[in-house]
């Protein structure tokens, strides 16, 4: 019975060491979204370190994010030229030598730089770990991915609390110095960890390559007639691959837009207290745990039903969000919120997952790059857009817009699920 037992225990742990793989890319990641959502909560610390101003802090955190949406397409690109494992770790240790430099006192434009270090090395990872994941777990993309992004979206709320913890500490420098400096030595021992376990779980994966075929150099290279960036573009020739990526830039323009201000409307439109409308907004995270059993229901049923499904309840929650504004009921427009917040956030995976099973592999890095490029894009236009119209129109016509766009992907999505 013992040695049954033992037998047990030992295939229990080797099937638990199969996702090693997907744990270390969620915990990069997590890292990668904890380093981002931790700078506007210190724009006070950084005030008081280097007297700056808000529009100043501003424009450094816009260059952070700038630089993280430009490294989108070309890390893709080095994914497939040189391996998923080896740009993932340089991303890593290259946003991890950006934490390290604001441990010493140092002038602001060091923070800036070090700011915009920390873009580039967090900006590598995400399009490259997406196809990384859907190679090491074929049949369970949608899970994997699942997985990736809850713990992901999770950075977002343990950052603000570390921000919070580090300031209280009594030191002879600012806590949050000590907050880069975990970060960093966090994400080097990632980065190790990352380089001597993950290839292990690739087919291929000898020396950071991870194709099937042992190098993806010798895939994107060997059409003379169609080199190069012609390659990636030519994928929108397909109208079906096209259509989709219309549709989650329409996705990503409503969730954007609402998540940007959707605290303010609450406040300003539906006249709620400034407490009840925060606590509001927190719910439309808290559900985003929903992506474990998106990704894990579109691998049992295919992609385009539950992207459909998904989409379909964001679009209905955002009208019921805006038709209720009148209202003023606090409990209508939550349950509304947590709607959106199901829709939106059980599509996220199973969009990437979907990508996957389309594109080929050979150019599958810079295709995920140019997409989640124009996805970042048209979230970055997002807010701006809504800003002019509520104050121009009014809120509740630009929150109308939002719905129209993400009813556009819905109807875009059940179109490819039609005609499948």
């Amino acid at each position: 019975m013992a040695r049954v037992g033992a037998v047990l225990s030992r295939s229990s742990l080797a099937g638990l060491a199969r996702y090693d793989a997907l744990v270390l890319t969620a915990l990069i990641w997590f890292l990668a979204k904890f380093l981002r959502y931790a700078f506007p909560p210190l724009f006070d610390a950084f005030q008081a370190s280097y007297g700056v101003s808000n529009a100043v802090l501003g424009t450094a955190f816009t260059g952070f994010m700038l630089v993280y949406a430009a490294m989108q397409f070309p890390s893709g690109v080095l994914a497939d030229r040189i391996g998923a494992v080896t740009v993932i770790v340089g991303g890593v240790v290259l946003a991890s030598a950006g934490a390290l430099v604001l441990v010493v006192d140092s002038p602001f434009v060091v923070l800036v730089g070090a700011m915009l270090v920390m873009g580039a090395g967090t900006g590598a990872h995400k399009t490259v770990a997406v196809r990384l994941l859907s190679r090491a777990y074929p049949e369970r993309t949608g899970r994997a991915l699942g997985f990736l992004d809850t713990l992901g979206t999770y950075a977002g709320v343990v950052a603000p609390t570390a921000v919070v913890l580090a300031a209280g500490l009594s030191l002879a420098v600012p806590g949050w110095r000590l907050l880069f400096l975990v970060a960093g030595a966090v994400g080097l021992v990632l980065g190790a960890l990352f380089l001597v376990r993950v290839p292990k779980r690739l087919p291929g994966a000898a020396r950071g390559v991870d194709s099937s075929s042992g190098d993806f150099r010798t895939d994107a290279s060997s059409s003379p007639s169609d080199p190069g960036l012609r390659r990636y573009a030519s994928l929108f020739r397909d109208r079906r691959f096209t259509a989709f990526v219309l549709a989650t830039i329409c996705f990503s323009f409503t969730y954007n837009g609402l998540v940007a201000f959707a605290p303010l409307y609450l406040t300003n439109e539906a006249g709620l207290e400034s407490a009840t409308a925060n606590l509001l907004y927190g719910a439309l995270f808290a559900v985003s745990v929903v992506q474990l059993a998106s990704g894990e229901l579109s691998d049992r049923v295919g992609t385009l039903p539950v992207i459909v499904a998904a989409l379909a309840l964001a679009t209905a929650a955002t009208v019921a969000f805006v038709a209720l504004t009148g209202t003023g009921s606090a409990l209508a427009l939550g349950i509304a919120l947590v709607g959106i917040g199901l829709g939106s956030h059980g599509f996220r995976p199973v969009r990437g997952a979907y990508l996957v099973q389309t594109i080929p592999d050979s150019i599958a890095g810079g295709s995920l790059g140019v997409v989640r490029t124009l996805l970042m894009g048209a979230g970055a236009v997002a807010p701006a857009v809504v800003g002019v119209l509520s104050e121009t129109a009014g809120f509740r016509p630009a929150f109308w817009l939002l719905a129209g766009t993400v009813a556009v992907a819905t109807l875009v999505c059940a179109g490819l699920l039609a005609t499948e």
